[in-house]
């Protein structure tokens, strides 16, 4: 029974890969000669960056900003062209995972501990293009913890003043250490339940001093494409 146990787990991932796969096969129609896109980040933009890849060794022509220095050294390897994005104004396309959506594009991000720098490409950005496999889509946010950014400073503060607002938070480690990002910041992972006003605590969250970011990515998605099983599924706004 263990044994059998074992091989349905295996399988259930296996299709979720391949629906992480299709995904992203959609999303790279999009992309046109002579744009800037964005790159994003997370074990779904992986298979992302390999499609582009391919598509630039047979002659598409496109700058790219990564939003984490893993995707940054991904792209490199690949041979994709890439440009500071403090010298740009203005993202044409970025391609993006999530941890969890709903059907009006609100989503839960930073599962890869990329949250600021995928909103700050998000915020601008044309268009934003999520791909996420079945599993991420949710009926209400806060299954999934929510990352949020803060200073080292700050992080005590922002701890007590989660519990204000309900949540419970936990400074992210990883192999018992403490996670930092890319710029040198913590994560907490707070869990406030199912969040029934994303809009409500965006903005409570964006009002703590030493909070650089969270994951609550609201009024910044255009289109979501999902995998399911063999076939893709597309929302709009």
């Amino acid at each position: 029974m263990k044994q059998q146990n074992i091989v349905i787990i295996i399988a259930m991932k296996k299709d979720l890969e391949k629906e992480k796969e299709l995904a992203a096969k959609e999303a790279v129609k999009y992309l046109k000669d002579n744009t800037i896109i964005g790159l994003g980040t997370g074990s779904t933009i992986y298979y992302v960056i390999k499609e582009i890849a391919e598509l630039v060794k047979n002659g598409l022509k496109i700058k790219a900003v990564p939003t984490s220095i893993k995707t940054q050294e991904l792209a490199i390897s690949l041979g994709i062209p890439l440009i500071d994005i403090n010298t740009v104004d203005k993202i044409d396309i970025t391609i993006d995972g999530a941890d969890e959506f709903t059907k009006d594009l609100t989503l839960i991000k930073g599962g890869g501990g990329a949250l600021l720098r995928e909103k700050i490409v998000a915020s601008m950005t044309i268009q934003e293009i999520i791909i996420a496999d079945s599993s991420k889509l949710v009926e209400k946010l806060g299954k999934f913890k929510l990352p949020i950014e803060v200073v080292p400073f700050a992080s005590t503060y922002v701890h007590s003043k989660i519990k204000e607002l309900q949540g419970k938070g936990e400074i992210r480690h990883i192999n018992n250490q403490t996670f930092l990002t890319d710029q040198g910041n913590y994560i907490i992972d707070a869990d406030f339940g199912f969040i029934t006003n994303p809009s409500e605590l965006s903005i409570a969250l964006n009002e703590i001093e030493g909070v650089v970011g969270h994951g609550l990515f609201i009024n910044l998605t255009q289109k979501v494409i999902m995998g399911s099983t063999d076939q893709v599924i597309v929302f709009e706004k």
